[in-house]
Formats: structure tokens, C-alpha cells, sequence
């Protein structure tokens, strides 16, 4: 079998390669990136692509399965660029698939693709996937199941698979997540237990976290078995503000759904924060996901738990943690944050 995955040297990507080269019935992977990445992994060939403008086709050819990861969180301050990565290079994706012949394609959804829905009680895979319109990441997110069903229809020989993940964490990713949510003004000294102040318990926040290795097991599964359609991918437990202050080792204050919203839209318009403050109404609307049918049809059940996948997270950045691809470069200290501030925060891919 071989395996070209697109998007390879981000956190799920770095994960899906090396799952993808521990198993016997893979004999070829391809990796797709936009920036050639250091690292190697056995049995894995590397191509500099961009998926808004490279020849896909050629590089898919002779590709059994492709995986497609390639996205942009930012720049929120620009959504044509991330609506013509995200959109319309899936587009360009699926496109060439099935140009050249493969026999199954593995997209990247999320529980950001998800309408809004309840917090009291799990959804499964048919709660609707109209995301959420404030967010640029639930629109685009939600358009490509969009694209997707039309895909499916008109090229049934394809089997598709939709992988629909919560919050992914690992211990080299802390950087890169720290980048595109948090921003330079972070201190890495004060993100470690004990040392924050409060979590804010604001109303709907829940988190349902998954490590990436596990993800990338989901992925390794979806690829190598005859399976077909949408799965939530999430570990247990759903986190609350409580467990992410016990984690933290401190307390929570009860805080305003609109005075946290103005405090992100305050950070994000001073050019304080990359994040726009619609990532967090979309964060606060998603659903709880029920994960049965990863278990019961894809044979996936999680290795870690949510609060080891999110310590690992605490870990990497107080560490500056990271790995040797463009996405996930470590933490170089004062230099690095400067050129963060110097390239505009939130306002570069």
C-alpha cells in the first residue's frame, strides 16, 4: 500500500507518518509539505508542495490511499488566505485523487465542523455539520463536508472517510499551538502548575481532548481498513474548567461569556493575540462528541487519556518543546518571539 499524506509535518501529520511507518502493510509513504522538513522517517519520501497551486495529480499518482491534513489557522486576519488553502486547495485535493485513480481518500474534519449543540449529552456522527459562521474555521471546515458529499456522489469507486477529532495535543506541538492561539506574550516560565493564576469557568466551556498519537492510530486504522464515513475522535474524560485548574494546580473564578469575548476581541484588534475572538464562540457552542463508533467500527480506543494528553501539552510549553519541521519548531527564546511580533501576530500562515 502506498500512503501519500498532505499536510505531513504538522502535529497530526508528524504523528500520521510515523504510525503510518510502523505498519507491515504499508511498504510506501509520500510525504506532502509546504517547507521540506529535517526530519526523517523510514520508508517515507518527501515533496515540496503548496495545495493551492502545486500539480497534485503527479504526485498522487500511484497512490492507493491519500490523507489529507494540509490546513491553515492563520491568518485570522486575512480569511481569503485561509479560505483559499483550506477550501479551495481541498477542493484541488480531492480533485486530483481521483484524477489519479486513488482508491481511498481520508479527510481531515473536526469537531469544529459541527452546528451547535448540547453540552449535557453526547452527539453522534449525524448532528448536523454546519459549523459554526462566526468562526472562519467552522465555516471552512463545514464547506468541506460540503465538497465532500458532492465527492461522494460522483465518485462512489472512492471510499471516504471523514475523521472528526476534538482538541489534539502532544508534548512537541506545544510551540506550534502556542503560536497560533496564544501568541509571544506567553511566558514559558509561568505555564507550569502552580504558577497561574486562575482558569476561567466561563459557561459552555468543555474540552474533549485527544493525544495525536492516538489521532494518528485513528488515521493508521481508517487507511489499512474497509471502512467508510464519519468518526468523532475524542478521549476520555470531557474536560471541565475544574479539571484543567486541578491540572494546573489552581483555582477558578467564574467569568462572563461576553467579558471573555471581549477580552479575546480586545487582544486580538491590539494585535496582542492570533486568535480571533470567533474561535471562541465557536468553542463554546461545539457539542460533546459520542465516540462509539470509532470503537465499535474503526477498533480504535485511545492510549492516553484527556489529562495526560493535555499535561503533555503543559509540559511542551513551559519546555518551548517542538521538532524539526517548519510547523513545529522549538521555541528559540527572545529571538523567536521577536520575529513573531516583527511578522505580524495573527496576520502570516
Amino acid at each position: 500500500m502506498r500512503v501519500v499524506v498532505v499536510g505531513a509535518t504538522g502535529n497530526v501529520g508528524t504523528s500520521v507518518v510515523r504510525a503510518l511507518a510502523g505498519d507491515v502493510n504499508v511498504t510506501s509513504i509520500v510525504g506532502v509539505a509546504r517547507r521540506m522538513p529535517g526530519w526523517r522517517v523510514d520508508r517515507t519520501d518527501w515533496r515540496q508542495a503548496d495545495v493551492v497551486s502545486a500539480d497534485l495529480t503527479r504526485i498522487f499518482d500511484g497512490a492507493d490511499v491519500v490523507v489529507h491534513l494540509a490546513w491553515l489557522f492563520q491568518p485570522t486576519r486575512d480569511p481569503a488566505t485561509t479560505w483559499r488553502a483550506n477550501v479551495l486547495g481541498s477542493m484541488r485535493v480531492f480533485r486530483a485523487a481521483a484524477e489519479a485513480g486513488v482508491s481511498a481518500l481520508v479527510h481531515a474534519s473536526s469537531v469544529g465542523a459541527y452546528s451547535p449543540g448540547p453540552k449535557d449529552r453526547p452527539v453522534d456522527e449525524s448532528w448536523p455539520t454546519h459549523g459554526w459562521p462566526g468562526a472562519a474555521y467552522g465555516r471552512e471546515k463545514a464547506y468541506v463536508e460540503r465538497v465532500l458529499d458532492v465527492f461522494e456522489h460522483d465518485h462512489p469507486g472512492i471510499r471516504v472517510v471523514r475523521m472528526r477529532p476534538g482538541f489534539v495535543f502532544q508534548r512537541v506541538a506545544a510551540t506550534e499551538q502556542r503560536r497560533l492561539f496564544a501568541g509571544p506574550f506567553v511566558p514559558r516560565r509561568l505555564v507550569r502548575p502552580g504558577r497561574i493564576p486562575f482558569v476561567p469557568d466561563i459557561p459552555g466551556l468543555r474540552l474533549q481532548v485527544v493525544h495525536a498519537g492516538d489521532v494518528a492510530e485513528a488515521y493508521r486504522l481508517a487507511v489499512t481498513r474497509p471502512v467508510k464515513g464519519a468518526f468523532n475522535i475524542a478521549a476520555e474524560p470531557v474536560l471541565y474548567p475544574h479539571d484543567l485548574a486541578k491540572l494546573l494546580d489552581t483555582r477558578t473564578v467564574p467569568v462572563p461569556r461576553g467579558l471573555a469575548r471581549a477580552a479575546v476581541a480586545a487582544g486580538w484588534h491590539m494585535r496582542l493575540l492570533p486568535a480571533a475572538p470567533g474561535l471562541l464562540d465557536m468553542a463554546l457552542r461545539l457539542p460533546v462528541m459520542n465516540v462509539e463508533r470509532a470503537r465499535d467500527v474503526l477498533g480504535w480506543t485511545p492510549a492516553r487519556s484527556s489529562f495526560e494528553a493535555v499535561r503533555e501539552l503543559i509540559d511542551g510549553l513551559h519546555d518551548g518543546a517542538g521538532m524539526d519541521t517548519a510547523p513545529l519548531a522549538p521555541d528559540a527564546g527572545p529571538v523567536d518571539r521577536l520575529k513573531e511580533l516583527a511578522t505580524g501576530i495573527g496576520g502570516r500562515p
